[in-house]
């Protein structure tokens, strides 16, 4: 509904739109020459500063610029200049108009006027550009992205100044009406992928988006895998390598961590630094995070299949000991490693949701303290805490926090299937496992590319980090390894 030329009308309208909202500032000017203003601003919300400077005091002090005739013409002052220092626009329509003045915007209104002046003067205290916490590298960029989307997008622009860059802003969230802007590089991006997302991201309909993770379970394919089909990073430098890959990103206001898309199964094991070592050393260490990653989710039900169904395959030195340290233990050994694994990554919550100066104290109490008492208890045998504790150890090897779930969560089945037909049971884990992961198909990319379907000329980026003279000659995927 458009506002009318009445300023006492207008406040009138605008006090019950915004009734009982104590933050919202109404305050009548009257400018030189006599005429009224109406000011309408979110405390907190504005700079004080650069208002005052640049439109109370030209317009109390100094009032219109000559020619400009009465306060009625307030709609064209934007266009006369008087406030070029700020972004400003005119708005007829009340809904409008409240949505401006709730995103940080001060509204000016004047008698006789049947519009709204608004004027980006919007400053928020936010926190500073700081090192990521949750993704580490030895090398590279120390900056992590903050919860300012301009901030962030303004990062990824100044690591590729280009006009390919894409950057498409949305709106979504009914309430929070959340600030989400798509970005790609255009001839890298998969169009119809970009396509697709942006119509998932349209068709979001939900009342709050306070985190990336709304927008990634509202826009992802398969909501009961326990693998994740989007990257999310808070580093800039993994957003630009990812974009020069052909991925796309989302970024969301309010929040550091931005969404990579489409995700497959080897960027959930590949860490920051393959990029930034030498290739020998990089490729070693991306095989010591496979072997780790494998070791991690086999290593508890293995060992119950060997020692429960298969003793012949263990060496009779080691099975006659392990049997001599479970003489005291008066569960099975499944029952142990369940009790020892639930144990584990109890601790392994606490140490992540206490406070800093706690969190590691209580894991190392636990890890020492509790271990060795329920060893020397006779609860536990003293094979089980190695075997748990080396399978957990091994999960934090894999570089992305969120891709170590799907291991954690995927050895309780294992260990059920193991101890009841020993490696039978594994591997008919693994097959089911394997059928999922083959049929997952993010955005219509399929997971596991380039093993399967088989892409003879990137497998080779899957299991080396390749010198880059060479993978400039042969490229990974529409010519960018360029991280």
């Amino acid at each position: 509904m458009n506002i009318g030329t009445s300023m006492k009308d207008n406040e009138q309208l605008f006090r019950q739109r915004f009734q009982n909202c104590s933050d919202i500032q109404f305050r009548e000017l009257t400018i030189k020459g006599g005429s009224k203003l109406l000011l309408i601003y979110v405390d907190g919300m504005i700079d004080t500063d650069v208002m005052t400077t640049n439109v109370l005091k030209p317009l109390i002090y100094e009032g219109l610029p000559q020619g400009v005739g009465t306060i009625d013409s307030l709609a064209e002052l934007c266009e006369l200049g008087l406030f070029a220092v700020m972004q400003n626009r005119k708005l007829t329509d009340d809904v409008e108009i409240v949505d401006a003045v709730l995103k940080g915007q001060a509204a000016i209104m004047a008698e006789d006027s049947s519009c709204a002046l608004l004027l980006d003067c919007t400053k928020f205290e936010t926190r500073g550009i700081e090192e990521s916490s949750n993704e580490a590298a030895l090398r590279g960029s120390r900056e992590s992205f903050t919860e300012q989307l301009r901030t962030n997008t303004m990062m990824l622009r100044r690591i590729i100044p280009s006009p390919e860059l894409k950057m498409e802003s949305a709106q979504v969230g009914r309430l929070t009406k959340t600030n989400v802007v798509i970005s790609y590089i255009e001839g890298l991006a998969n169009d119809s992928v970009v396509n697709e997302i942006r119509s998932r991201i349209h068709r979001i309909k939900l009342d709050a988006i306070l985190e990336s993770s709304y927008i990634e379970e509202s826009i992802e394919d398969t909501h009961f895998s326990p693998f994740p089909q989007m990257v999310i990073t808070e580093r800039p430098d993994i957003v630009s390598a990812g974009l020069m890959h052909g991925k796309i990103a989302v970024f969301t206001d309010g929040t550091p961590n931005v969404i990579l898309v489409p995700m497959s199964f080897w960027d959930g094991l590949q860490a920051p630094d393959d990029f930034y070592e030498r290739f020998l050393f990089a490729s070693m260490n991306r095989w010591i995070r496979y072997i780790f990653a494998a070791f991690s989710i086999l290593f508890p039900s293995i060992y119950i299949a060997l020692t429960n169904y298969h003793p012949e395959m263990v060496p009779p030195k080691l099975m006659l000991s392990i049997t001599g340290l479970r003489e005291s233990s008066p569960f099975p050994t499944i029952i142990e490693i369940f009790l020892m694994e639930f144990m584990f990554e109890g601790l392994r919550e606490a140490g992540i949701r206490l406070p800093k100066q706690i969190g590691p104290l209580v894991s190392i109490v636990g890890a020492l303290v509790i271990g060795e008492a329920a060893v020397r208890a006779g609860i536990i045998s003293a094979p089980i805490v190695i075997v748990v504790s080396a399978a957990g150890i091994s999960s934090f090897v894999i570089p992305k926090y969120r891709f170590s779930f799907p291991f954690r969560m995927l050895r309780f089945p294992l260990l059920v299937l193991s101890g009841l037909f020993g490696l039978f049971g594994i591997a008919l884990g693994i097959i089911a496992m394997f059928i999922h992961l083959i049929n997952l198909t993010p955005f219509g990319t399929p997971y596991l590319a380039p093993v399967t379907p088989t892409i003879p000329g990137r497998i080779k980026h899957i299991l080396l980090r390749w010198p880059r003279k060479l993978a400039s000659a042969n490229p990974p995927n529409n010519g960018a390894d360029r991280a």
